[in-house]
Formats: C-alpha cells, sequence, structure tokens
C-alpha cells in the first residue's frame, strides 16, 4: 500500500516541530523535506519526528541543477549537494532523494560529428549515476529521477526517458524514479498506463493538479491514477504537493481524495 506524505513547505507554523505536529493532526504518515540548508537543521527536524511519530519520506533538490553542466567545477558543486541530500537522507532514515536532471537549455557545446549536446547530456547523466549508485545503496536511500515537462527542461521529460538511465546502470536498486502528476498529465499520453507500467521503479508520486494547485482545484482524474497504483502494487510515498494556502486547503484536499477514493 502507498504511504501518504506532504512537502514541509505546505505545512503552516514557523518550526519544524510546529510543521511536523500538523502533518501529523492531519493524518500523514511522513513529510518531505527540502535539501536546501537541510544538513544545518537535522537535529530540529529529527525531534521534530521522533516526537510526532512521523516518518521523513524523502529529501528533494527541488530546482537545485548543473549535474550536467559544461563547466567541470559546476558539476562538481552540484554532485556535492547531492552527495550531502543522501546524507541528510540517511540521518533521518528518509527512502528516496528526487532530483531533476536538468532545467531549461544545455549549455553543453556541439561538437558534432563527436557528440551532439544531447549525446553529451546522456554520458554525463550516466556517468554521475553511476558514481552515486553505490554511495545512495551504501546510505540505504534511493536516488529518484525526476522528469518534468518540455516546458522546463529539453532533457528527461516523461517517464520512459528516465527508465532509460536507469537502464543504463543495469536497474541498479538504488536509482528509481519519481514523477509529478501535473508533468504527467503534459507529457504521457495515457498517465495511468504510464504509471502502472513504471510503477515497480517509482519511489515518490508528486499529487499536483494540473493548475498547480492542491488535487481536487484542477481536473485531473486522481481516482484513476490512483487505481492504475494500486492494480500495480505502488508502495512508494504518494506526496501531496503543488500551491496552497492554508491548512483548509490542505484537509478539502485530503477530503476529495478520500471521497474519489485515491488515498
Amino acid at each position: 500500500m502507498p504511504k501518504l506524505a506532504i512537502q514541509e513547505a505546505l505545512l503552516p507554523g514557523r518550526t519544524s516541530m510546529q510543521q511536523l505536529g500538523s502533518a501529523a493532526e492531519l493524518g500523514f504518515s511522513g513529510v518531505e523535506f527540502a535539501a536546501e540548508d537541510l544538513d544545518e537543521r537535522l537535529p530540529e527536524v529529527y525531534d521534530a519526528l521522533q516526537t510526532h511519530g512521523l516518518a521523513a519520506s524523502g529529501v528533494n533538490m527541488g530546482t537545485a541543477s548543473g549535474w550536467l553542466a559544461a563547466d567541470r567545477g559546476t558539476r562538481a558543486d552540484a554532485t556535492d549537494l547531492l552527495r550531502r541530500a543522501l546524507t541528510c537522507a540517511l540521518d533521518l532514515e528518509a527512502e528516496y532523494v528526487t532530483f531533476v536532471p536538468h532545467y531549461g537549455e544545455t549549455d553543453l557545446p556541439d561538437l558534432t560529428p563527436f557528440a551532439s549536446p544531447m549525446e553529451l547530456q546522456k554520458e554525463l547523466l550516466t556517468w554521475l549515476l553511476r558514481g552515486v549508485s553505490d554511495l545512495a545503496e551504501a546510505m540505504d536511500a534511493k536516488l529518484a529521477i525526476r522528469p518534468i515537462n518540455r516546458g522546463e527542461t529539453t532533457f528527461v521529460t516523461c517517464l520512459s526517458d528516465a527508465a532509460f538511465f536507469r537502464r543504463q546502470v543495469d536497474d541498479h536498486p538504488n536509482i528509481m524514479l519519481a514523477v509529478n502528476t501535473r508533468c504527467l498529465s503534459l507529457e504521457e499520453e495515457d498517465m495511468a498506463v504510464s504509471l502502472a507500467e513504471h510503477s515497480p521503479a517509482l519511489s515518490a508520486v508528486y499529487l499536483v493538479d494540473d493548475n498547480r494547485r492542491l488535487p481536487g482545484q484542477g481536473s485531473l482524474p486522481f481516482t484513476s491514477l490512483a487505481s492504475a497504483l494500486r492494480s500495480a502494487d505502488f508502495a512508494g510515498w504518494l506526496v501531496l504537493a503543488g500551491e496552497c494556502r492554508g491548512v483548509a486547503e490542505i484537509s478539502a484536499c485530503l477530503d476529495y481524495l478520500r471521497r474519489s477514493n485515491a488515498i
């Protein structure tokens, strides 16, 4: 059975203790944390998790980028950020770290006929995954590749793109996938079929409606998406995400998802 989490940033409160208290009261099993500055507040977050009996579902790299940059120093700095996020996941006993391989246009050179920018991106991502897969295994965390839509990237835009890179590292058990339902709706011909097909490799499914708001405020068919995941025995995390205006909206969203048999 999937587990239900919420992104920390959606929760009200000025401290982790207050935010996670709200998550527990709302009935979530876990909370996902942004990677930025997480290592600096680990004790506070850990104490709040223990106090409220919640799990850390995962760590999200957000809009961090640079793994596929032309500049070697930029790539090294980005890889260090990823390693630090995996260390945070280990300390919090989080199951996954999600990252987007690349945002926007590439700055890699066109070396045709030796290699096009796209071919160089593919090689760099494969080398990155080979380099961090064993680290993820040692830290007992999954590194999940998250595709985004073509309005935000020219590289990995759908689950089949992300799955290609899993195959490049022999479907390493610590290299997984994650997906945002809004991006899924923009890139997949049949969202339910795609979810079911890739379910065994999914660590997290981010529940976001097609207008970037919480589920129930747009038009995505969360009932059929949840049914597809159940039929495929998805056992990862469903993570509530999207733009949010307070606890009332979160409660309304949860009511909608329960009425829709989506959770």
